[in-house]
């Protein structure tokens, strides 16, 4: 049975499965649920961490400054690692809404905190990675799942808009070559970001997401719930010479409309 850790503010009320990756399994605004549930995968349900990578990494493969290559797991993705570690782990409550995870083989002795504040309408969601004795490239995500359907209100809708879109190639990882942002539907990676990425149901409610993130994915390809993820770098950014910083921080803002 998963461990829940929960906080309420004025407007909004969170909970935190513990052994789930520290992700939010639920997270409730003036009686709407925000968060999809579980649909029997790992990876597509909750909002959560990706660390110490976010998407894929080509191949499983990571390779440090010295030229060591280590195998990542590729059990979610085959041929590819996908989504760090972090998801799948049991992380270790060390504050009210303050989460850390020792990561494992190959980033021994390197550690990800998470931290979870609410405020009266929004949630500050932060993480910092902590490198330790490793050298490993790393890079950060947060992926929400928002859920398609609220219990009223129109289907969700995203609004989203930037300056460039990473190429996609037949295996579904940037190229690295930066393009004009295509149309919807998106399994997409982008930068130059412009304005803040909302999803909004009609008629129900809105999600602003406000971050100084210099790359997001947006997936919008499921039948029952739609991504907008900020991320310290692209997937399989260790493969195009991009490096990530080691704090992400969004503010996820709740309005009625």
């Amino acid at each position: 049975m998963s461990i829940l850790h929960t906080l309420e503010s004025s407007e909004l009320s969170l909970a935190i499965d513990i052994d789930q990756g520290a992700r939010i399994a639920s997270l409730n605004f003036r009686g709407f649920e925000t968060v999809l549930p579980f649909r029997g995968e790992i990876l597509t349900w909750g909002w959560y961490p990706m660390a110490p990578w976010a998407g894929r990494i080509k191949n499983g493969t990571i390779t440090s400054p010295r030229g060591e290559s280590f195998q990542l797991p590729t059990t979610f993705m085959p041929p590819h690692a996908i989504h760090g570690f972090g998801l799948t782990e049991a992380w270790q409550e060390v504050g009210s809404g303050t989460f850390l995870l020792e990561l494992p083989y190959p980033y021994n002795g390197a550690r990800v905190e998470q931290r979870f504040e609410l405020l009266d309408n929004a949630l500050r969601w932060s993480m910092e990675y902590d490198a330790g004795n490793c050298d490993l490239p790393f890079w950060l995500g947060f992926h929400p799942w928002f859920p398609r359907e609220l219990h009223r209100g129109g289907s969700a809708e995203i609004d989203f808009h930037a300056g460039a879109m990473f190429e996609r190639g037949t295996d579904y990882l940037p190229t690295g070559k930066l393009i004009t942002p295509t149309s919807p539907p998106w399994d997409d990676a982008f930068a130059e970001v412009r304005g803040t990425p909302r999803v909004w149901w009609e008629d129900a409610i809105q999600i602003e997401i406000e971050s100084d993130a210099r790359y997001w994915v947006v997936y919008d390809q499921d039948s029952e719930g739609v991504c907008i993820e900020p991320q310290t770098a692209p997937p399989d950014a260790a493969n195009l010479g991009i490096s990530g910083e080691n704090y992400l921080e969004a503010l996820f803002v709740f309005e009625e409309i």
